[in-house]
């Protein structure tokens, strides 16, 4: 299945591609996920946990940059998982580039997903996978905000000090909020929500 999903980020695009390139610094922004192993500049080992109702599940897997083009601020990424007890498995190819506007950069994402096993059986409407992605894309959002905006703030009118500050290592950012797994029950009751009010919208 293939989908859409967009957030904005408060920088201009320089800068926010900076920020996102910065795998490792960023990965806690993800809500269930944990970045394991750097195995090189391209390619990173993670897992990723899923809560749905009273059944956990477990991913771990790979994912791969590969193609980036610092120039055009855009980038691929193949990811793949299998669950931890053998319940099957998830792979997608994520194309993201950004675009200037004027609260700064939007962050567009196209996923072409793939299920197996049973975990196939939680994504057979594509619409609610859909909807659980936004809603992850939406929380993702909001943690990195919360983690650009604890950076220090250099002057604007230094780009110097705007290099410096992001490029420092005698100044680390603060952690971001510890990953959590993922309350999948209340994202798909959201999901199922807005469903309804589209269909109640509709008629």
């Amino acid at each position: 299945m293939e989908f859409d999903n967009a957030f904005d980020v408060p920088l201009p695009p320089a800068q926010a591609w900076r920020v996102l390139m910065d795998i490792e610094r960023i990965a806690p922004c993800m809500p269930g996920a944990e970045l394991t192993a750097k195995v090189d500049e391209r390619t990173y080992k993670g897992k990723v946990g899923v809560r749905l109702g009273p059944v956990a599940l477990s991913f771990a897997g790979t994912a791969t940059f590969e193609d980036i083009d610092d120039a055009a601020q855009t980038a691929q990424v193949k990811a793949a998982g299998t669950d931890a007890k053998g319940r099957g498995g998830a792979s997608a190819v994520v194309g993201f580039r950004l675009e200037p506007i004027e609260a700064g950069s939007r962050v567009l994402i196209h996923t072409n997903l793939t299920l197996s096993g049973s975990v196939a059986q939680y994504g057979r409407g594509a619409g609610m996978i859909q909807e659980v992605a936004a809603q992850l894309i939406r929380q993702f959002a909001g943690n990195l905000q919360a983690l650009i905006d604890a950076e220090p703030k250099p002057e604007p009118e230094s780009e110097a000090v705007v290099e410096a500050v992001m490029a420092s290592p005698a100044s680390p950012p603060p952690p971001a909020p510890p990953a959590r797994p993922i309350s999948g029950f209340a994202l798909l009751w959201a999901a199922l929500w807005s469903a309804i009010r589209r269909m109640m919208g509709r008629s």
